[in-house]
């Protein structure tokens, strides 16, 4: 599936560059990540979907594994943003001063793997959403998409603030967020 992706995106570069050549376009890659918070009960709390944003190290990372040989990254997480909802292009999983991680994750304790479906119609999302029980009660702000199942060190691909602001969560309940990531050239 990995390998799948890799030479999905490097056709998608190949046939974005000579579209951008002949036309002046451009290739842009984005996604969503959609959160559902459910009670214990299963009942559905709330739901969002909210666009994201790439950041540089994730952009950088893209383009070195396609075109410079830099070595795969095969595995992908979903972290949940807590306490901030600014996010800046720079930022990086050990600096990010706008928002924070947040720390309630309780099973998974970490990270939840993001474990992608084969691309279609240039476009990949994870086949099973990622579910964190949360063992507290908050707000999250948002989520984000990363190379490290804990710590700072690694890629920070892409992360969204909540469309409409935080969203309260209590101990128990069940996070669900799905992330797909598609390109096209404009």
């Amino acid at each position: 599936m990995k390998r799948l992706f890799t030479i999905f995106l490097t056709m998608v570069f190949v046939l974005s560059f000579t579209t951008s050549v002949i036309s002046g376009e451009r290739f842009k890659v984005g996604g969503y990540f959609t959160a559902k918070c459910y009670t214990k009960e299963g009942v559905l709390k709330w739901e969002t979907r909210t666009h994201n944003m790439c950041f540089d190290t994730g952009i950088n990372a893209l383009l070195d594994i396609m075109f410079h040989g830099t070595t795969q990254i095969t595995t992908w997480y979903i972290g949940l943003i807590d306490n901030g909802s600014s996010l800046a292009a720079g930022d990086t999983l050990a600096s990010h001063a706008g928002w924070t991680e947040n720390t309630e994750y309780g099973t998974p304790a970490t990270r939840g793997e993001w474990t992608e479906g084969a691309a279609s119609s240039k476009s990949m999302t994870n086949s099973s959403s990622v579910d964190f029980t949360m063992n507290d009660s908050g707000t999250l702000d948002g989520a984000f998409l990363c190379s490290a199942a804990s710590g700072t060190s690694g890629t920070l691909f892409a992360g969204a603030a909540f469309t409409g602001g935080d969203r309260t969560y209590e101990s128990t309940n069940v996070i669900k967020i799905t992330y797909t990531i598609s390109g096209a050239d404009s």
